[in-house]
């Protein structure tokens, strides 16, 4: 592929990834602002409890296959024919045993309301087994615009749906069904978009042959996802579902705002680093380049959402929901690092590689599970700390395999991450001085933003930063085209 037609297409699917991230976080913001008015911390706990079962089940039934047919060049009607019954057949059968476990789960968070909510929120991945395939075709295809209006539609309607029944008086069901609802939209526009359709032949050879990539990308992502739940799962264990609901209040908040760029950068990724996987040279600039940009976004981003989390907390949801908000600070360190955590497994992935994801996600979810574990009763802060410094630090461990797979240096990386951070402080700094005085907790957020949204892009064009005029030009080619 040309350069000029790699590039664009990037720039495209980053694009279309950074609207409807963007479109999403806001339609995100506005129903968990409605629903966190309308529930307590208790009914959110129930809830988040339960995020680590559906998270492992949902790993279980992908089984690795979107990213294994993305990786293929040319994967074949019979490659996701295979995927679309293996999927099915898997998420039906995991259906089945969580059901049925569903009582041994309320027991061991104590709460028997857990039972009924359990059977219900678990329909989710049953149902979405039926659009992997689809979703695997629009992902290897780069078609991002269709996924993004596939995203932002099942946003509003499931958001819709959870606050209607928060407000009829339901509850936490109201957000069990928001997830149910989400599930199903998304499987039917998949089916609306995706060319693809399923034939009924029964034929599983290209699973046997995907195996042995897929099942190491399996392996990583159900580690990645208990790694995710650690706080929820012990919180809800030893302490209970007021803090549980308190922490998952921050989570969610520095997971939305995370997310934002990490679909920007998880869209394109993949697909592109495999495109140039045999230019090595080509490859690492196209990673730096990734990571330049994810690091111009996340740090400012995430760093500012730390800087107004009291006013933020206090103004949305309330001083029922106060205690989260220092968590959320701490949290947005970690938040900027996430994308630059799925930029290196990409790389990792396509290397052919997965063993290395596999092996390297084992063992930091591991050390993190024994640290939690191990420091529980020291209180929910002292385990917060400890959960960011072991995944901030655990970057150096992926890089140094980035560096053994593709010579990737460490101090280029640095040069390409280390501006953005201190930019990104000295804006938060800068605004700090501007707004001390300020002490209205609405305008003192607004000043906040403002300042900060006026002080980074200055300081970033005195500096001469290029991925910032690189970003205007590309903004106004598009506006006159």
């Amino acid at each position: 592929m040309a350069e000029s037609s790699l590039k664009d297409k990037t720039a495209k699917g980053l694009l279309w990834g950074g609207m409807s991230n963007g479109m999403m976080q806001v339609l995100n913001a506005v129903f968990g602002i409605c629903l966190l008015n309308l529930l307590t911390p208790s009914d959110y706990g129930m809830v988040q409890v339960l995020n680590v079962f559906s998270s492992i089940a949902a790993c279980l039934q992908e089984s690795g296959f979107i990213a294994t047919l993305a990786n293929k060049k040319n994967p074949t009607h019979e490659d996701y024919n295979a995927v679309f019954w293996f999927n099915i057949l898997c998420g039906s059968a995991i259906y089945v045993i969580l059901f049925f476990s569903a009582p041994l789960i309320a027991a061991f968070y104590k709460e028997p309301q857990l039972v009924a909510l359990s059977r219900f929120a678990f329909l989710s991945f049953l149902i979405s087994s039926f659009g992997i395939a689809q979703r695997a075709y629009l992902f290897g295809h780069l078609m991002v615009k269709q996924s993004s209006i596939i995203s932002v539609t099942s946003l509003l309607l499931s958001g819709i749906s959870g606050v209607a029944m928060a407000y009829a008086g339901f509850a936490f069901w109201g957000l069990a069904a928001q997830s149910v609802v989400f599930v199903t939209v998304i499987v039917v526009m998949n089916w609306y978009y995706s060319p693809w359709r399923p034939t009924f032949t029964w034929n599983f050879r290209p699973i046997r042959e995907m195996f042995g990539f897929s099942s190491k990308l399996l392996i990583t992502s159900l580690f990645s996802q208990i790694n995710r739940n650690v706080l929820s799962t012990l919180l809800g264990r030893y302490y209970d579902t007021h803090i549980t609901g308190q922490y998952g209040n921050a989570s969610k908040w520095n997971e939305m705002s995370s997310s934002m760029i990490n679909g920007m950068i998880s869209g394109v990724a993949q697909p592109v680093l495999t495109q140039v996987k045999d230019d090595r040279d080509r490859y690492c600039q196209v990673f730096r380049k990734m990571i330049r940009f994810t690091s111009f976004i996340s740090f400012p981003a995430m760093f500012g959402l730390g800087f107004i989390a009291h006013e933020f907390i206090y103004l949305t949801v309330g001083e029922a929901w106060l205690e989260s908000a220092d968590l959320l600070r701490m949290l947005c360190i970690y938040g900027a690092t996430i994308p630059m955590y799925t930029l290196y497994y990409n790389l990792v992935v396509t290397q052919g590689k997965s063993n290395i994801n596999m092996m390297n996600t084992i063992v930091s979810c591991v050390l993190i599970w024994v640290a939690m574990i191990a420091l529980h009763s020291f209180g929910l802060h002292v385990m917060v700390v400890a959960f960011i410094t072991i995944n901030v630090g655990w970057l150096l461990v992926w890089h140094y395999f980035a560096w053994k797979l593709v010579r990737l240096s460490l101090w280029d990386i640095m040069k390409d991450v280390t501006p953005f951070i201190l930019f990104s402080l000295l804006a938060i700094l800068l605004s700090w001085f501007t707004t001390r005085n300020i002490t209205q907790p609405l305008w003192l957020m607004l000043a906040k933003i403002v300042t900060t949204a006026v002080y980074y892009p200055v300081i970033l064009w005195i500096c001469r930063a290029q991925v910032l005029r690189e970003s205007i030009q590309y903004l106004l080619k598009k506006k006159k085209s």
